[in-house]
């Protein structure tokens, strides 16, 4: 079965390991043997600053990655294929993969929109306005003062609005998510899990999920451990107990993975790595259709990307 996975962290690995190998590195979960294997159809890559970076070098290694993701991941492998718009999907052929390039939090660009437009031009089509932390463009998950968006940050939404970017919600504040509500025409949570089954505030509450279903959006479950059940042993179960609760409000079509492989060191029995999909497919097709599985998989992600 296809896949479309919207988070992963392989070039934040890459770029504070130079000596990592896209192609069969044991130290990334999703790597160029392992995607091959997983019938991952369309991978997300995620340009993630650590917060170790300067500030003022944070531009800059968002450009290192991307140079990364040039050289190292697309210009090697050229069945790998950047996805910018509908066109480039319909001429993926069948042993092609499709990469989409994300920014995940706006660090990088400060309070400077022709940084947003730079990286927008080459090449990313996804945007999430904060990691956990607060920015110039709004405060995330973490922060302690809750704030939304910035007016600066409204001008991002804006400049993502006109170029038809998403807008990812994920690690946003709940007040940020809010305004992104009434702001944004493509918002979208790559990776992020139910609140109401783990307390976690990277999660979202059901009224923030239902919000995304009136966008006609889609929410990436997340393999993180601490997002899928605060105490106690994590296995795949948990993962289908926030789809099942996700399906319990409407949202089966508004339902998709977003593993975060290469973000998270808490690994899952039986889905350690990109290679395993299989693994969670099964599981899945023990208490839901083979259509909705597709749905889940791959459908309800390139419907809003693709």
């Amino acid at each position: 079965m296809k896949i479309f996975d919207a988070h992963c962290d392989v070039l934040m690995k890459m770029f504070l390991d130079p000596s990592i190998d896209f192609y069969n590195s044991n130290k990334l979960q999703v790597n160029m043997r392992r995607v091959t294997l997983s019938g991952l159809k369309w991978q997300m890559f995620a340009i993630y600053i650590p917060e170790a970076i300067h500030p003022e070098l944070k531009f800059n290694a968002a450009l290192q990655m991307i140079d990364i993701f040039y050289e190292k991941v697309l210009k090697p492998f050229p069945n790998l294929k950047l996805i910018q718009c509908k066109e480039d999907a319909e001429k993926l052929k069948d042993k092609e993969i499709g990469i989409i390039l994300s920014l995940e939090g706006c660090d990088a660009i400060y309070n400077d929109l022709v940084k947003l437009k730079t990286l927008l031009r080459l090449g990313v089509t996804s945007v999430g306005l904060t990691w956990n932390y607060g920015n110039s463009v709004a405060d995330g998950v973490l922060e302690d003062r809750g704030g939304g968006l910035s007016i600066f940050g409204k001008r991002v939404v804006e400049v993502l609005n006109d170029r038809k970017v998403k807008c990812d919600v994920s690690h946003l504040s709940e007040s940020g998510f809010w305004d992104v509500m009434e702001l944004a025409e493509y918002p979208f949570a790559s990776h992020s899990n139910c609140y109401s089954l783990c307390a976690h505030p990277r999660n979202l509450k059901d009224e923030q999920i239902l919000a995304l279903f009136k966008k006609n959006s889609v929410i990436g479950i997340t393999f993180v451990k601490e997002f899928l059940r605060e105490n106690g042993d994590i296995t795949v179960s948990h993962i289908i107990k926030h789809i099942e609760h996700i399906c319990s409000l409407g949202g089966e079509d508004h339902i998709g993975f977003g593993s975060d492989f290469d973000g998270t060191d808490g690994l899952i029995s039986g889905l350690e790595n990109a290679g395993k999909y299989d693994f969670l497919i099964e599981e899945l097709l023990k208490f839901y259709s083979n259509e909705q599985v597709e749905k889940f998989s791959f459908r309800n992600f390139t419907r809003i990307f693709l």
